[in-house]
């Protein structure tokens, strides 16, 4: 892959960055091919949580290459859109958490990027939003239906209608960020959240993740019973006895994914 690089750690943390410095990390086809194919790879043998980040501090992902977008018909439009939808499914829907670790500009299609994973973390210097509309446009890869329900309706449409963007410490204000680091720390401070999140049992976490994820697509009694399913599938597992055996024992729990 060209643009995109993944490095595996040995606790558990696979870190996808988007490289693509020159063009402040923007989004072609082939950039949104390589993280979809990325994605994929990861599902094979899953890390226990995976970062997205762009390389530099200047930018996250500043959105999509406008270059490449100006030249294209509807049809390859309605192409990209689909390749965009593919790859923010295989985070959103992960089996893993995912943490987005947001340096610098996240605008359009970078915002949605970090819209699609679980927790996102934004650098004081960060600016989101999604100007799509200063162009004749709208956001294509996922913004108008992700933003309302993180953030809700109202916020959501002021947004998308204004193109206005938000630096971090607003951002955090409407819940589109989880919280705001110094600048220049973003990836740490991603990364010591994963940490913590790998140390505990990773088939706990992915059920946990699959529940949360369920209670966006249907009402709360069915939600609720499908929390109770997963809950009692996780007292078949090695990890639940290991887990509460290790408190019993007062001990530190050594989860093996099983």
């Amino acid at each position: 892959m060209d643009f995109v690089k993944v490095e595996r750690g040995d606790d558990g943390v696979t870190v996808l960055t988007v490289d693509r410095q020159d063009k402040l990390n923007s989004l072609n086809p082939q950039v949104v091919e390589e993280i979809g194919q990325a994605l994929l790879e990861l599902q094979e043998e899953p890390p226990r949580v995976i970062i997205v980040t762009g390389a530099g501090e200047r930018a996250f992902v500043a959105g999509a290459d406008i270059a490449v977008m100006n030249e294209m018909s509807p049809i390859e439009a309605k192409r990209f859109a689909e390749l965009g939808h593919a790859a923010t499914a295989l985070l959103d829907r992960s089996p893993v958490p995912t943490i987005a670790a947001i340096n610098g500009f996240a605008l359009g299609g970078g915002c949605e990027l970090a819209l699609a994973c679980d927790i996102r973390i934004a650098a004081e210097n960060a600016l989101l939003g999604f100007p799509e509309v200063t162009l004749g446009i709208l956001p294509g890869l996922g913004g108008t239906q992700r933003l309302p329900r993180l953030v809700g309706p109202g916020i959501a449409k002021e947004m998308i209608f204004s193109g206005r963007r938000l630096k971090a410490e607003e951002a955090r204000m409407v819940n589109l960020v989880n919280r705001v680091v110094p600048e220049g720390e973003a990836l740490n401070a991603a990364r010591e959240l994963a940490g913590e999140i790998a140390a505990n049992g990773p088939v706990a976490v992915r059920h946990a993740k699959a529940a949360a994820n369920k209670s966006q697509d249907v009402d709360l009694v069915s939600g609720l019973e499908y929390e109770a399913d997963q809950f009692a599938l996780l007292f078949a597992t090695e990890d639940a006895r290991e887990g509460m055996g290790a408190f019993v024992e007062k001990r530190k729990a050594d989860f093996k994914g099983r």
